[in-house]
């Protein structure tokens, strides 16, 4: 009685460590198409002025690490992850997109209501996020201190994960 109690707990195992094989591998072909639009290689260019009235160049940002972060206001995952953003926008370049989310003076509005600071460039159109080929949010891009996309993200990331992207980049 017992081996066959052995027997359907290691069959139980099994099972389970395949049906978490098959999610991951189903997590990753998702991520991978989402992704397969996204720039690589040199960023294209982004020029603008901020909610804050600083007119922003991604090509003078050359020499340090930059997070470029794709977001909008409407998005619920991008609230999960605005206080991570905000974090790593004290300690590194961050630079972020709103995509469209309306016009300028409620984006405002809604960095006020959430206590946000961090940089933002409005994309009302969406253009921006056409020409990184973004086609969800959250979208992040690390950018190396030579001017290289060294990563891309889309959907939910740790702040810890894109810290640590920031790091890496300066190492190679």
């Amino acid at each position: 009685m017992q081996s066959k109690f052995r027997k359907h707990l290691q069959h139980r195992r099994v099972r389970l460590a395949l049906e978490f094989a098959v999610l991951l591998l189903i997590v990753f072909a998702v991520k991978t198409w989402m992704q397969r639009d996204m720039a690589e290689g040199i960023p294209p260019p982004i020029e603008g002025t901020l909610l804050n009235g600083e007119v922003f160049d991604l090509r003078s940002m050359g020499g340090k690490p930059v997070l470029l972060h794709f977001w909008a206001t409407w998005c619920a995952i991008c609230k999960l992850e605005q206080d991570s953003i905000e974090a790593i926008s004290q300690d590194h370049t961050v630079i972020t997109i709103a995509m469209q989310s309306g016009p300028v003076d409620d984006i405002k509005d809604y960095m006020s209501k959430h206590g946000l600071k961090f940089p933002v460039l409005a994309d009302e159109q969406g253009d921006l996020a056409r020409r990184y080929g973004v086609h969800a949010v959250p979208a992040s891009f690390i950018i190396n201190p030579a001017g290289w996309i060294s990563f891309r993200e889309t959907g939910y990331t740790t702040e810890w994960g894109l810290r640590v992207r920031l790091w890496l980049t300066q190492l190679f």
